[in-house]
């Protein structure tokens, strides 16, 4: 096979069908999963016509296992992996799950924003590490958002946003001359079909003819998987916005969508901020007092 091959993971709607057809029309293999054969048909043929194509795979992305097989599935296809989109997301029980303080909230929320929202996406980066690694390149994506750096939708949200942002940051740490790179993304407000149902100009004053369509996240994949800067960039928090404005992606309208980087109150957490950066002096305590912790140089 020709094609590079992508799999997106809960890809049945939203970012995750938008993701699947943009790299399909950019000419990738695509393939998607999904909890459901007859939600992911519907992607299936949102990318009919495409250069490329899109596969559907059912997976049950809380069990360990089924996400283990799909990777496997994959390669026994195709022989290879190059791309990984960790978007597969669980919704808490009530509404949106974000209907109550944290104390007011079942604890089972966990299972959802921590279990799925996280646990599933760094066993499907060991997974796809297990495949890029040896084939000596490939990129492996995170869905993640502003939430990581200001109080949004519940602490349980938060928590596991700001937790794909450091695990990228980590595991670039570890694939450095691997060829392997890993980036966190941070969207803005996204016109889904059920946003756009509502008929409403704006969303809690975010204004929704600037706000970004799921094909505009995956073109910025799709441009950030051929930039030349990508090994630079690995272990990044990357504002989607602000890349697609740097590098020409644009909406289905041609619109250039605004970036929340203000209105969130700043932009990524990692890398962090060195202390050089801020004019502080350094001063390794425990070197001078004769010891060695192991990190310097890292």
């Amino acid at each position: 096979m020709t094609a590079r091959v992508a799999l997106v993971t809960g890809a049945s709607r939203g970012v995750g069908r938008g993701v699947a057809t943009a790299l399909a029309d950019a000419g990738w293999t695509v393939y998607v999963t999904g909890r459901s054969a007859e939600r992911l048909q519907a992607t299936v043929d949102a990318a009919a016509g495409a250069s490329g194509r899109v596969l559907p795979l059912e997976c049950d992305h809380g069990r360990d296992d089924e996400i283990v097989a799909v990777v496997a599935r994959i390669v026994a296809d195709t022989g290879r992996l190059d791309l990984l989109v960790n978007n597969v997301w669980a919704n808490p029980k009530g509404f949106m799950g974000f209907n109550g303080k944290f104390w007011e909230r079942p604890a089972g929320d966990w299972d959802a924003l921590m279990g799925v929202g996280l646990r599933a996406h760094y066993v499907a980066s060991c997974e796809a590490a297990k495949v890029m690694v040896p084939q000596g390149s490939g990129l492996m994506v995170n869905i993640s958002s502003f939430g990581s750096r200001s109080p949004f939708h519940t602490v349980l949200y938060g928590m596991s946003k700001t937790a794909l942002d450091k695990m990228a940051s980590d595991m670039a740490h570890e694939l450095v001359g691997t060829g392997v790179s890993t980036l966190s993304l941070w969207l803005g407000l996204i016109r889904t079909e059920l946003i756009l149902s509502l008929g409403m100009d704006d969303f809690n004053g975010f204004p929704l003819d600037r706000a970004e369509d799921p094909t505009f996240v995956g073109r910025v994949i799709a441009a950030l998987a051929d930039d030349p800067s990508l090994p630079a960039l690995s272990g990044s928090t990357v504002i989607t916005a602000e890349y697609g404005r740097e590098h020409g992606v644009t909406n289905d309208d041609g619109e250039v969508p605004l970036s929340h980087r203000g209105a969130f109150g700043g932009g990524p957490l990692f890398p962090p901020v060195t202390d050089e950066q801020l004019g502080i002096t350094t001063v390794d305590e425990v070197a001078e007092a004769g010891g060695h912790n192991g990190f310097v140089g890292r």
